[in-house]
């Protein structure tokens, strides 16, 4: 029997087949543009290769391709009672994901890994901050992430993938030194790994080594297309170290080049919320408001996503309703978020309502407002998802919020509070 590059058993007899569906199995899991040709010439090659349709569905869900993802999803379900069991639930826990299952997804996903620890393909998506377990709106989401990984560590310590996923979660939770010397070991394997280089700059983030995160990218990103799937988000960290190092004529020079919408090429996910997320930061580190982008990202996130459910996108939707100046808008939407957690269909509870009024009361200028509102809610901002990195917009939100209100040493209180990280903060005032 043919096997991937995981050593596990495929059922399919064509080399040709099964050499497609490994190297596009490993574009998925490095974030490589051509993942879905190379999985496309899978299915071409052998059409009842459950294994690559499932892989392709995951492919296309990743690019927002969800009715194409749910076809090759469904194909693979078709195909899956003539395979062998453990090929059946490594379909079943892929495509529950693509079927909007998260909960299910998770817990087959736990279950299949229990006896296929080297299934790399099903544990990708329970990985990174917006996986199964990132957006799962539990607030010990990020240790979790950990100990989901540590189980697997017996069996793939020495996999590039593996290492890269696994120093995103020690980044995240504040294992700094382990992280950088785990991700080092995984580019020197896979340089190519847009996710690895995706996962460094995270690291030298937390270490407030802004300088040598952007020489990295400098060096890293020209030789990735433009249609890679991290593209847009990598963009968006260019721009956010430029944006910290005061190199302000470049920092937007790469919003529009490549992260705003229509300059973006990427997810709906990663363009709402990045666009939103750099003209905010760029606000608070003293740059005045540009009216024309922000109504820009407001109506591309009314667009992509027309109503709530995705907590991480629904802060930045409120952000840019807020910054658009759009107060009908975001006082039916927080009514909205509010009614979702009130009736228990948010994972994240009530705290994505709560962030939107607080950042509402910061756009307005009611400082106290904002900070009696943004401050009880930062410890639950884990739950919306995303990296620490991009939920530092609320804290810096916070930290401007002290400033403006006269409350210095409160802002002075909460930077003390780091005790496992460094990022530079670039809030306009603070000494």
């Amino acid at each position: 029997m043919l096997l991937d590059r995981y050593g596990l058993p495929l059922s399919t007899s064509s080399t040709v087949a099964r050499d497609a569906y490994v190297v596009g199995v490993d574009c998925v899991l490095s974030a490589a543009h051509g993942d879905q040709a190379h999985l496309g010439h899978a299915v071409e090659a052998d059409p009842d290769f459950a294994l690559a349709h499932a892989a392709l569905a995951r492919a296309r869900f990743l690019m927002a391709d969800v009715a194409g993802a749910r076809q090759s999803a469904a194909r693979a379900r078709e195909l899956a009672p003539n395979v062998i069991p453990r090929e059946q639930r490594h379909v079943d826990a892929l495509c529950l994901a693509i079927e909007g299952k998260p909960v299910e997804a998770l817990a087959a996903t736990r279950a299949h890994l229990a006896q296929h620890p080297r299934d790399a393909m099903v544990a990708a998506p329970a990985t990174g901050v917006f996986g199964l377990i990132g957006f799962s709106g539990r607030q010990g989401r990020e240790p979790e992430q950990v100990e989901f990984l540590e189980a697997l560590k017996p069996h793939l310590a020495d996999d590039w993938w593996f290492q890269g996923v696994y120093a995103f979660a020690l980044e995240e939770h504040g294992r700094l030194d382990e992280a950088l010397e785990l991700i080092e070991r995984s580019m020197a394997t896979n340089p190519k790994n847009a996710h690895g280089a995706h996962i460094k700059v995270h690291v030298l983030y937390e270490q407030g080594e802004d300088r040598a995160a952007l020489d990295y990218l400098d060096a890293w990103l020209p030789t990735y297309p433009r249609e890679g799937l991290m593209h847009c988000h990598i963009s968006w960290h260019v721009a956010l170290f430029a944006l910290m190092l005061g190199d302000v004529e470049r920092a937007w020079q790469v919003y529009q080049a490549q992260v705003h919408p229509g300059g973006a090429w990427g997810p709906a996910l990663n363009v709402a919320t990045d666009a939103a997320a750099f003209l905010w930061r760029a606000e608070l580190a003293g740059y005045g408001r540009k009216p024309s982008l922000w109504n820009e990202v407001h109506a591309y996130g009314q667009k992509s996503f027309p109503k709530p459910g995705i907590a991480f996108v629904d802060v930045h939707r409120a952000l840019a309703s807020v910054a658009a100046g759009d107060r009908d808008g975001i006082a039916s939407y927080v009514a909205e978020l509010e009614q979702r957690a009130a009736s228990g269909r948010s994972p994240a509870g009530d705290v994505v309502p709560r962030l939107a009024n607080g950042l509402a009361a910061y756009s307005d200028g009611d400082w106290a407002k904002a900070i009696a509102v943004l401050e009880p809610a930062l410890a639950e901002t884990v739950r919306i998802g995303g990296s620490r990195a991009q939920r530092d917009l609320i804290e810096n939100t916070l930290l401007a919020a002290y400033l403006k209100a006269g409350r210095d040493a409160d802002a002075r209180r909460l930077l003390e509070a780091h005790t496992d990280r460094r990022p530079s903060v670039p809030v306009a005032g603070l000494v």
